[in-house]
C-alpha cells in the first residue's frame, strides 16, 4: 500500500481539491434554481441532448466498473467489455420505441408506465423493488467500493469514513439541486473520466512503441483479447453474449429509473433520441480506455496479485504527478456520479409512487421538499449499511447477480406492454410474481454456496446470462398464457408504440446529417465493428 499512498503528491491532491471545488459550485447555483418537485426531479424537463448523453454514460460507470474492468481485462481478458459497448442495442430501443412513449404519457417514474398500461398494485411493486435494490445494492455498494478504492490511495483514512465523506457530499448536492444538479455535474465527471482514462491509456500504449503484437505476446492466452468466449467460459460464454448481456442491459437501460430519468427530463423528444444515441456511443469508449489498458498491463506491469489493485498501481506508477491527480478525480467522479443518481431516482419513486396518491398531486413546493427529505434519508440508510457489507463477504458478490433474477419478468412486461394489447392486468402482475419466484429458486439451484448449506452441490450450473435468456422466454409463454384467460381492458392510446411514433417530433426541415436514424445506423455500425475486429 506504501508505494501506491507515496506516488500521490500535493499537486495531485490539488487536483482532486479543485474538482470539489468546481462541484460545490455547481451544486449551489443549481440548488438556487430548484422551485419544485418537477425541478428536482426532472430538472424541469428542460434537457439537451448532450447533457442527456454524458449524463448517462457517467452515471453508469461507478468505481466499481473502473476497478473491475481493468482487473477483469488483466486476469481473464476483454470479454467482459461486452457490458459496455452492447449497451447501444437497449439503448436505441429506448431511442425510438419507448422514449416516444415515456415522453407522450408525461410519466415521472417507470412504474408509473406499468400503472397506465396495467395497474396500480403492478406499479408498486416495481417501484419497492428497484428502490431497494437501488439503495441496497447500488448506492451502498457504489459507496462501499468507493472507500475501498480510496482506502488503497490513503490507508489511513477508515473504509466507514470515506463512506460517509462520500455520501454526505453526493447527497448534500442531490438533495438541494436535484436531478440538475446531478446531471451538471454527471457532464463534468464524464469528461474528467473520459480525458483522465484517454490519457491513461495513452501513456500505456506508448511505452509498448504503439504495438498491438506487445499486447498479444504479453496475454496469457489466445481468448484474452476475444469476445466471443467458448460455451464453458466462467466470464461470459457466447450464448450470454449474444443473448443475455442485452436483457441484462434492457433492464438498466429502458426500465431503471435512475438511468431513464434523465430521458423523462427531456426537453423534446429529439433531444431524448440523440442523448439516448450519445450515451451509446460514449459507451464503446470503455473498451479503449479503461479495458484495453487493464490487457496492457499484464506486459507493463506483469507481476499485479490482485485484480483490484491493477487500477491504482497503473495510474501511481505510470503516470506524472499532476496528471496521477486528474485520473484520481476522475475516480472519484465516478463513485459520486453513481451515488448521487441513485439516491434522486429513489426520492423520486418514494414521491411519485408511494407519497402522491392518485387523487390529489403534490403542490409543487411541497414536492421538493419531500424528495430532499426521501433523498437524504436514503443517504443516511445508504451510508449505515455501506460499511456492513464487508461482513458479508461472498453473499455480496451474489446479490450483484440478483439482477438477472430481476430482469426476465420485466423484459417482457414492458416489451409486450408497448408491442401489443393482449397482455392484461392479471398476466402483468402475476408475471412478475412467477418470474421473480422462478429466476430466485434457479439461482439457488445454481449456487454452490447457497446449495452447500443443505448438503448438496449446484443442480443448475448455468451461467446467468444464459440463464436470464432462459427464464425470459418462460416468462413470455406465461404471460401469453395467463392472458389469455383473463379478462381484458381498455388501454390508453398514448401507452401503446405505434409506427411512425419515433419520428412524430422530428424537424424535416433540418440537414439529412441531423436525422436520428442515421445515427442510430452509425452505432449500430460501431457496434458491429467492434464485434468484428475482437471476434
Amino acid at each position: 500500500m506504501d508505494d501506491i499512498q507515496d506516488a500521490i503528491t500535493t499537486l495531485d491532491l490539488a487536483v482532486v481539491a479543485a474538482y470539489f471545488g468546481i462541484i460545490i459550485l455547481i451544486g449551489i447555483w443549481v440548488s438556487r434554481r430548484t422551485k419544485s418537485g418537477d425541478d428536482l426531479f426532472l430538472a424541469g424537463r428542460s434537457l439537451g441532448w448532450a447533457a442527456i448523453g454524458f449524463s448517462l454514460f457517467a452515471s453508469n460507470i461507478s468505481s466499481s466498473t473502473l476497478i473491475g474492468l481493468t482487473g477483469s481485462a488483466y486476469t481473464t481478458g476483454i470479454a467482459v467489455s461486452a457490458y459496455e459497448w452492447l449497451a447501444g442495442v437497449p439503448l436505441l430501443l429506448r431511442a425510438f420505441v419507448f422514449a416516444p412513449i415515456f415522453l407522450k404519457t408525461h410519466i415521472t417514474t417507470t412504474p408509473e408506465y406499468l400503472d397506465r398500461r396495467y395497474s396500480r398494485r403492478t406499479r408498486l411493486y416495481f417501484s419497492a423493488l428497484t428502490i431497494f435494490f437501488t439503495i441496497v445494492v447500488d448506492c451502498a455498494g457504489g459507496l462501499y467500493a468507493g472507500g475501498l478504492v480510496l482506502n488503497t490511495f490513503f490507508p489511513n483514512v477508515p473504509l466507514w469514513a470515506s463512506a460517509v465523506a462520500i455520501g454526505l457530499f453526493a447527497g448534500i448536492y442531490t438533495a438541494a439541486g436535484g436531478l440538475k444538479a446531478v446531471v451538471y455535474t454527471d457532464v463534468m465527471q464524464a469528461v474528467v473520466l473520459i480525458g483522465g482514462s484517454a490519457i491513461l491509456a495513452f501513456t500505456m500504449f506508448s511505452q509498448l512503441d504503439y504495438s498491438l503484437a506487445a499486447i498479444r505476446e504479453s496475454v496469457p492466452n489466445e481468448n484474452h483479447l476475444s469476445m466471443v468466449l467458448p460455451l464453458d467460459n466462467e466470464t461470459l460464454p457466447w450464448p450470454g453474449l449474444f443473448f443475455g448481456v442485452s436483457l441484462l442491459g434492457f433492464w438498466y437501460w429502458v426500465t431503471n429509473q435512475y438511468i431513464v430519468q434523465r430521458i423523462l427530463g427531456a426537453s423534446s423528444l429529439p433531444d431524448a433520441q440523440w442523448g439516448a444515441i450519445l450515451g451509446g456511443m460514449l459507451k464503446i469508449l470503455p473498451l479503449f480506455v479503461m479495458v484495453f489498458p487493464g490487457a496492457m498491463a499484464t506486459a507493463l506491469l506483469p507481476d499485479i496479485e490482485t485484480a483490484d489493485r491493477v487500477f491504482p498501481i497503473m495510474i501511481t506508477q505510470l503516470l506524472p504527478a499532476g496528471l496521477t491527480g486528474l485520473v484520481l478525480a476522475g475516480l472519484i467522479a465516478a463513485i459520486m456520479s453513481s451515488v448521487d443518481s441513485t439516491l434522486n431516482s429513489s426520492s423520486t419513486l418514494l414521491v411519485h409512487d408511494f407519497v402522491t396518491r392518485p387523487e390529489q398531486e403534490l403542490e409543487p413546493a411541497k414536492g421538493r421538499r419531500y424528495g430532499t427529505y426521501a433523498t437524504l434519508g436514503f443517504m443516511l440508510i445508504a451510508i449505515i449499511w455501506a460499511p456492513l457489507i464487508q461482513f458479508a463477504g461472498g453473499l455480496w458478490a451474489y446479490l450483484q447477480q440478483m439482477f438477472s433474477v430481476l430482469v426476465p419478468p420485466l423484459v417482457v412486461l414492458f416489451v409486450m406492454g408497448a408491442l401489443s394489447r393482449f397482455g392484461t392486468e392479471k398476466g402483468g402482475f402475476y408475471t412478475l410474481i412467477f418470474g421473480h419466484a422462478l429466476g430466485a429458486i434457479l439461482f439457488c439451484l445454481g449456487n454452490e454456496g447457497i446449495m452447500n448449506l443443505i448438503g448438496a452441490g449446484p443442480v443448475w450450473p448455468v451461467h446467468y446470462t444464459i440463464n436470464v435468456a432462459i427464464v425470459t422466454v418462460v416468462c413470455l409463454v406465461f404471460y401469453l398464457g395467463v392472458s389469455a384467460v383473463t379478462d381484458h381492458r381498455d388501454i390508453d392510446e398514448d401507452v401503446m408504440w405505434r409506427r411512425g411514433m419515433a419520428m412524430e417530433d422530428a424537424a424535416w426541415d433540418q440537414p439529412w446529417y441531423l436525422d436520428v436514424r442515421l445515427h442510430g445506423l452509425v452505432l449500430i455500425a460501431a457496434m458491429a465493428a467492434v464485434l468484428f475486429v475482437f471476434w
